[in-house]
């Protein structure tokens, strides 16, 4: 077993990794080129999901299993013969800071403040107040319990929408993915949560921009492809919704002359939900745990697999 870690933490997984199991074979690398170098007898990667490119993967002819260093392995799925695993479960807080950092942004017209300060105007205006709003999440994963308690606290009606659950902690009513134009018709705040895929695909559509209300929100910190952008930003421009903020794109990264960056009240983020600066020690327990169980066992001991 050849274990090749990518990352620009690499150095640290690599220590406390081989402190764990001294037999295994642990290479690292910061750079593809280097990775690259690694990679003819490289049984094991793991990485970001991004930047392991089909030229990467195809370098390494022995490759058995991924273990993404995000949640997102769109990139990853389909390849034959491949386990994957990632690292779901740790990115509650820095999600759940980013979605009301962004709500409250809008609400408060943050970029409107901002505005005034660079031309140095002096103007007050009334403040909305998140407390007795009422937010809906779609999609009720692990991020979305962890970020109800934080939304619960600042005094909100929470509703979610998921494709199966019924309840969830923290929620006041749940609604069916079927359902969601109905939701959305009573939020004031919509944060978009669920993963994507083709039933997820443009979930948030047309017709769902034009159930919310004129003074609503969008939140999107999910999938770009889980919004029809076409449809937002004919409802941005015609003012049918407050606005939205956005920190994915079907689009990614956006060009600087991307037609979005011009859309009237919106909050842009350069997909930086899941990053913290604590973001190496969130992950390495879960690397630590399906390190041990591929060391024991190979892919066939990996429990919480993907490709399957």
């Amino acid at each position: 077993m050849s274990i090749l870690i990518f990352d620009s933490e690499a150095a640290f997984y690599a220590r406390h990794i081989t402190a764990a199991h001294p037999d295994l074979t642990i290479r690292t690398a910061t750079t593809e080129d280097e990775a690259l170098a690694h990679a003819a007898d490289t049984t094991a990667i793991i990485g970001l999901a991004p930047y392991l490119s089909p030229r990467l993967l195809d370098a390494a002819p022995g490759l058995e299993w991924v273990q993404a260093l995000t949640t997102g392995v769109d990139n990853l799925l389909g390849r034959k013969g491949l386990a994957i695993t990632n690292c779901r479960g740790i990115h509650g807080p820095q999600m759940t800071e980013l979605a009301l950092m962004l709500t409250l942004a809008c609400l408060r017209d943050l970029p409107g403040t901002l505005a005034n300060q660079a031309a140095h105007v002096w103007q007050r205006k009334p403040q909305s107040l998140l407390s007795g709003k009422t937010v809906c999440v779609l999609g009720l994963g692990a991020i979305a319990e962890h970020m109800a308690g934080v939304l619960k606290a600042m005094g909100v009606r929470l509703t979610g929408v998921s494709g199966g659950r019924t309840e969830a902690p923290g929620f006041d009513k749940i609604y069916a993915r079927a359902d969601l134009a109905q939701a959305a018709a009573e939020a004031d705040i919509l944060i978009v949560l669920t993963p994507y895929s083709a039933a997820t695909h443009h979930i948030v559509d047309a017709e769902v921009l034009a159930a919310m209300k004129p003074s609503a929100y969008l939140v999107n910190i999910a999938r770009g492809g889980c919004v029809d952008e076409d449809a937002l930003a004919d409802a941005l421009r015609s003012g049918s919704i407050a606005g939205a903020a956005l920190d994915v794109f079907a689009r990614s990264p956006l060009k600087p002359d991307d037609p979005v960056w011009d859309l009237p009240n919106l909050i842009i983020t350069p997909h930086i939900g899941g990053f913290a600066d604590v973001y190496h020690e969130q992950a390495l327990p879960i690397l630590q745990a399906h390190v041990a169980e591929y060391a024991r066992g190979g892919v066939a001991a990996l429990t919480e697999r993907l490709d399957t």
